[in-house]
């Protein structure tokens, strides 16, 4: 009896799973054919009125919808009367106070933005505009789209619908290759949600759950025609003074960059003493380059790209930097976030839910604090090291980039060197087999400014190879000079090791004379080397009134007698060239006439030091007895004043960096689509979350 009772329940439960089976099946075939008979009648209201009611009360096939649209053939003013429709419906269920509806009409938008957008590819902006919409009504059916995303986002609803809203403008911000060609988005610039925005950036709790989309949105929105017309989103940013806003974005690009110093120190540790370690013992070779690369994290240039247009322009963000937040141990916090796959380039991916959602943390009077300064200085130590992959390059291009907005303004310039603004910067170095590893607690606490030279000398001394990023050397360059000429200007004389920056810079023209033919085919070296013997002669013109102490300027000439082969051989090299008849004679005559000062004193110091010996009968001089005869020889030395050492030309995106921009910008759009897959959408959660309203 018992048995057949089993028998009977088990019977009871497989009919009621299938009918639940069938049930689902036909819920699903319902919509689809729902979606097939809006692209085959006129108007599917006229034989059911409750058609669109019942459309958005089922859950969205979107990539069934997606694919009906790109394999639509046939009638296409028919075609085009449906799409409209359909549009049009979906805008006014926005409205609903049915928020099951609003979610499925939001997912059937974005269905419709990408697949109106993959089947005409070739056409033009307002021809998809009048295929999707229809251009008669284009203007106030968009700003009755616009208008209800603006209400979502800044109401008190759901928060999941407000990921979904921020979701769908990200997918129609990014459905073209290049988003300039994205004509819609004439509609976005008209109608604005940049209020709505800030809005999520100034609330802790917003911020916290749609921070991260909102400032890449935002990023993606500055570069839409940023270079042809006046973009609305550009003008409001620059103006935008409100402190929690501001703090706010400067948060979310904080937590991500945090985020990716934490993944690759997480990769550091796997490797430490194992693989890497034993190889960097066995390699002879001066950089271990294969092991860094497999050490690479994916590298994230839409929250970069953020960063860049905040500081780039609007002023006020430059004190957000200097923001103390207390230095969260990221490898100690948990973190439950789906792994990101290894393969995935741009990494577009926000920070772990637990970092967003724990914005202020207490300060603890034993805890290093730290600053988005601090942060951006060690992302760019990481993304720095290798620049043969495109992506690194171009993050490291726009760390520079960046550097150097920072280091062209009075404020940032003032607290980089403020004596009272002390920190513990461990920035990351590349693995050379003639240096040990610096140890974290060793790093003295050094006004910020310092960390950035350090930054600069590294790069320096760590990309002198066959394919020389010319580019990046320039900015390095220029970055230093900046600094340097804020320095001699405001009389800060700044405790740093600057032996080990002339020692760099040294080291840089031995590697141009050395490969002198082979570079001289891609680059201009002569304006490279140009650069770095006037940081020397700033050194020997202005030294006085920022190194440290008058030893440092001994040091100084002492470093230059003792190279003095170097800027011989540059001289020579330079003269030969400048002679001669070709495309380098006038950059190569600027070089010979720049290091008059240099020269000068290399043969006003080199016989004094020769005599010194023989008086002495000493073979070799001590580096203290060289100082002891520079000291000594100073009144004689005759130096020629140079004008304009410490005038540089100020950093202009246009039009220089458009061509850079634009390819980042595309590059960052292509992988934001990819990122805002169906998946994302998380449609069961959503509707799971509204089933009880109703």
């Amino acid at each position: 009896m018992k048995s057949d009772r089993e028998a009977m329940s088990q019977e009871r439960k497989a009919g009621l799973l299938r009918r639940t089976s069938s049930s689902k099946k036909t819920l699903k075939e319902k919509v689809v054919l729902m979606y097939d008979e809006i692209f085959t009648k006129d108007d599917p209201a006229k034989s059911n009125p409750r058609f669109w009611d019942e459309l958005f009360l089922m859950k969205v096939n979107l990539e069934y919808l997606e694919g009906k649209l790109e394999s639509l053939d046939g009638d296409e003013v028919m075609v085009k009367e449906n799409i409209n429709s359909l549009f049009h419906h979906c805008v006014l269920a926005l409205e609903d106070e049915h928020q099951i509806k609003v979610v499925n009409a939001l997912q059937t938008l974005c269905a419709l933005f990408r697949g109106v957008y993959q089947k005409n590819k070739s056409a033009t902006g307002f021809d998809i505009i009048n295929m999707l919409v229809g251009f008669d009504k284009a203007e106030l059916r968009m700003k009755n789209l616009m208008e209800s995303l603006d209400s979502l986002l800044c109401g008190d609803g759901s928060e999941s619908l407000k990921s979904l809203c921020l979701k769908l403008l990200l997918c129609l911000v990014t459905v073209t290759d290049n988003i300039s060609q994205n004509t819609i988005l004439e509609y976005v610039m008209i109608n604005s949600i940049f209020e709505a925005i800030l809005q999520i950036l100034s609330d802790v709790s917003s911020r916290a759950q749609h921070g991260y989309d909102a400032v890449v949105l935002l990023a993606l929105l500055v570069n839409y025609r940023k270079y042809e017309s006046v973009n609305p989103y550009i003008v409001k940013l620059s103006i935008v003074d409100d402190e929690a806003t501001l703090d706010g974005m400067g948060m979310v690009v904080h937590q991500a960059l945090t985020e990716y110093n934490r993944q690759y120190k997480d990769k550091e540790e796997e490797n430490h003493g194992g693989f890497f370690s034993t190889l960097t013992n066995m390699v002879g070779s001066m950089f271990i380059a294969d092991a860094d690369e497999k050490l690479s994290v994916q590298t994230n240039e839409a929250i970069l790209l953020a960063l860049y247009e905040a500081v780039h322009l609007n002023r006020n963000f430059i004190t957000v930097l200097a923001q103390s937040h207390p230095e969260i141990d990221m490898a100690a916090t948990p973190v439950s976030t789906t792994p990101t796959t290894p393969t995935t380039p741009l990494g577009t991916t926000p920070p772990s839910l637990d970092m967003m959602h724990n914005p202020e943390l207490p300060l603890d009077p034993n805890l290093q604090t730290s600053n988005l300064l601090i942060t951006f200085l060690k992302y760019s130590s990481i993304v720095m090291q290798d620049t043969k992959d495109e992506h690194r390059l171009n993050s490291a291009r726009l760390c520079l980039i960046i550097l150097t907005c920072i280091a062209e303004d009075q404020y940032a310039d003032a607290f980089l060197h403020d004596d009272n603004m002390n920190f513990r910067v461990n920035l990351h170095r590349m693995p050379m087999r003639h240096r040990k590893k610096a140890a974290d607690k060793n790093i003295p606490s050094r006004p910020l400014v310092c960390a950035v030279m350090d930054l600069m000398v590294e790069f320096i001394v760590t990309h002198m190879m066959k394919e020389f990023p010319m580019d990046l050397y320039m900015r390095c360059v220029q970055i230093i000079h900046k600094l340097i000429c804020y320095q001699k200007k405001c009389r800060i004389r700044l405790h740093y090791t600057w032996r080990e920056l002339w020692s760099a810079l040294i080291n840089l023209v031995k590697f141009l004379l050395s490969n002198e033919t082979t570079l001289l085919a891609k680059h201009n070296i002569f304006y490279l080397a140009l650069q770095v013997v006037n940081l020397f002669n700033m050194f020997i013109t202005y030294g006085d009134t920022f190194l440290p102490t008058p030893s440092s300027y001994d040091e100084l000439y002492y470093e230059i007698v003792r190279m003095h082969q170097v800027f011989d051989n540059l001289y020579c090299m330079a003269l030969r060239v400048s002679t001669n008849v070709g495309q380098w004679k006038e950059p190569a005559s600027k070089v010979t006439h720049a290091l008059v000062n240099v020269r000068a004193i290399v043969n006003h110091f080199n016989p004094k030091i020769e005599s010194y010996a023989a008086v002495n009968h000493i073979s070799q001089l001590s580096e203290d007895q060289v100082l002891e005869v520079v000291r000594s020889n100073y009144d004689t030395l005759t130096l020629k004043l140079q004008d304009g050492l410490d005038q540089f030309e100020r950093y202009s995106e246009q039009p220089k960096e458009t061509g850079f921009f634009k390819e980042l910008v595309r590059s960052i759009s292509l992988n934001v689509r990819k990122n805002v897959s169906l998946n994302t959408l998380s449609q069961d959660v959503l509707l799971k979350e509204f089933s009880s309203i109703s």
